[in-house]
């Protein structure tokens, strides 16, 4: 978060605060108020012909966030320079108008935090919201503050209260707003029977840790440390507090006498010194220019410099520690030597790239929910495909089955007409060895006409069997005719689309030929390429036309084979017709004739069929 974006939130809620109708607009006299105390507490010259130019009063209405922004950018936040003010001041004034409309405290005197620890709340919670408007703190940093604070005060914070009392407040936005969370924390749910003193005092230690980038700083019970002189050698007592870019030390805890500074840049580092001259627990800070010594007033208090964990740490996450500490990690990390290694990794704020972290964390994991979201409406459609897959399995499975009884009813139906057949063809076959037995009498008489007669039925037979061959040639011809003339429709077809292209490039050539009329010169070589195309065209066409002449030819040939057929089947007819005539004696035809009256139905059929 770079610094006009932090300016942003804060004058966001002052614009706001200046909205009293909350239409998104405020009145011009108002904006140079703003604009003027922006100047003042920004340490920015004044250009009070730019402001009045800017608002001139040459239109009507209210001005809008968008309309202010431009103005906003060009003379004010683009001339801000860092470490030329000072930021609570800034602060300050933005929340001095928005606590005015906003923050309802509690007027019984009965609230968990003072006004100026909600002010250093408020300042915490621009410094963790999200950077989009209206700001909101995510339910994640709401816990991790929270947890700060408590851990400030050595208390365990109630995470599964805390989860319930965010699950039951309406969250706008997918967090917290600031006056939610000051309600939130004035409601002492999460900081029952805590003073108010223990409150301030754990509220602004998370201040200077987290907005004024205070890495350590030693406690008033732990008792100062004492430095040694560059000069003179002599030991100080003074009092130390340890940012990311020097080390500092005062005359008291008061920290308005400043006494001097240890700049630390990555070439810097501590180390722990053996006792001597009388004074215990010493360590050093080595820069390029001088070694700084000095010396704590017990073990655990030169650990906590040294040895210690790092106080930005906190109760979050280990993932977050940025270097190793006894809360996280095996090994403990110095503190003064973290401040050396953000340096030396270029970061000027160990909380803002914690909080970076935090949030890349955090879209990551949203980013693993959205995916796995996805994954399973995935898995959801695939199932819904397989069921639908396994209903239509079950539709062809039926089918199916149906397929099959339709087939066994047609297979049932067919065998039953050839055993009607059969059992037909068996009588008239016994009732052809009756009438033989009656006359075998007359058969000794006839031998010489039923040995004609026996080759006459050999004759038949085979005749039978050529009738077949022919009806079996008809039907291939049929086949063949009906192959030839679906060759031939599809030629058709095709002669049919070649001769629409023709037509189209007929008609395309028309008009290039009167487009050539007008642009001969131009398009000269594109009609010569239409004419190629209509060229080839009209060979495909005339390939088209001699394949529908061959297909012509091959019906033709295929209907003089059928032809054929039906000549032939007709003159084997004729040929069976004139057999069959005289099969009966001619004396006897009644008693014959009801002898072998069993020989026509069955030649009949035969002839039937054969025709």
């Amino acid at each position: 978060m770079d610094l006009r974006a932090e300016l942003l939130k804060s004058i966001w809620y002052a614009f706001t605060a200046l909205d009293v109708e909350k239409s998104g607009k405020v009145s011009k006299s108002q904006l140079k108020v703003l604009s003027h105390n922006l100047y003042t507490v920004l340490c920015i010259p004044h250009d009070p012909v730019a402001l009045e130019e800017h608002f001139r009063d040459d239109d009507d209405g209210p001005v809008s966030s968008q309309g202010y922004m431009p103005y906003l950018n060009k003379y004010i936040l683009d001339k801000v320079e860092e470490g030329a003010f000072v930021k609570e001041h800034f602060d300050e004034l933005c929340w001095t108008l928005t606590a005015k409309k906003n923050y309802k405290a509690d007027r019984n005197g009965n609230s968990v935090v003072s006004h100026q620890d909600a002010f250093k709340l408020w300042c915490l919670f621009n410094f963790l919201s999200e950077d989009k408007y209206p700001l909101v703190m995510v339910p994640d940093e709401v816990e991790y503050l929270l947890k700060k604070i408590c851990t400030a005060m050595n208390v365990e914070l109630n995470s599964c209260e805390l989860e319930d009392y965010l699950c039951q407040e309406p969250q706008g936005q997918g967090g917290l707003t600031v006056w939610q969370f000051l309600d939130m924390v004035n409601s002492g749910r999460f900081l029952r029977g805590i003073e108010q003193e223990a409150i301030s005092m754990a509220v602004e230690e998370v201040y200077q840790e987290v907005i004024e980038d205070v890495l350590k700083q030693a406690r008033s019970p732990r008792g100062y440390l004492w430095k040694k002189g560059q000069l003179r050698r002599n030991w100080s007592e003074r009092w130390f507090m340890l940012k990311p870019s020097v080390l500092s030390y005062y005359m008291s805890e008061e920290r308005k006498e400043k006494k001097g500074s240890i700049a630390l840049d990555k070439h810097c580092c501590v180390e722990v010194l053996p006792d001597r001259d009388g004074k215990r627990c010493l360590f050093c800070v080595k820069t390029p220019s001088r070694t700084y010594e000095m010396s704590a007033s017990d073990t655990r208090q030169r650990q906590e410099w040294t040895l210690g964990p790092c106080p930005p740490c906190g109760p979050g996450p280990a993932s977050l520690c940025p270097s190793p500490c006894p809360a996280h990690c095996p090994t403990p990390s110095p503190a003064i030597q973290t401040a050396i290694r953000l340096q030396a990794e270029g970061k000027r704020s160990l909380h803002k790239d914690l909080k970076q972290k935090r949030r890349e964390l955090r879209e990551q994991r949203e980013q693993r929910k959205a995916a796995k979201e996805e994954e399973m409406q995935r898995l959801k459609q695939l199932q819904e495909e397989k069921e639908r897959k396994l209903q239509e399995l079950e539709l062809l499975k039926e089918a199916q089955r149906q397929a099959e009884i339709l087939l066994q009813e047609e297979e049932q139906r067919r065998r039953q007409q050839h055993e009607e057949m059969q059992r037909t063809l068996e009588i008239q076959l016994r009732e052809a060895e009756q009438a033989r037995a009656s006359m075998q009498a007359e058969m000794v008489l006839k031998e010489a006409e039923a040995e004609r007669q026996r080759r006459r039925i050999l004759e038949l037979e085979d005749m039978q069997q050529r009738l077949q061959e022919a009806l079996q040639q008809e039907v291939k011809a049929r086949q063949d005719e009906e192959a030839v003339r679906y060759a031939q429709a599809r030629l058709l077809a095709e002669e049919e689309e070649k001769l629409k292209q023709l037509m189209k490039l007929k008609e395309e050539q028309e008009e290039y030929i009167i487009k050539t009329q007008r642009e001969k010169q131009v398009l000269k070589q594109e009609m010569e390429n239409k004419n190629k195309c209509l060229e080839e065209a009209q060979k495909q066409l005339e390939e088209v036309r001699v394949n529908r002449q061959r297909v012509d030819q091959d019906v033709m040939a295929a209907q003089r084979k059928l032809r054929q057929a039906s000549t032939n089947v007709k003159h084997w007819n004729v040929q069976m017709n004139r057999l069959m005539h005289p099969i009966g004696p001619g004396d006897k035809r009644t008693v014959s004739g009801g002898g072998f009256t069993g020989y026509q139905p069955l030649l009949s059929r035969q002839d039937s069929s054969f025709r």
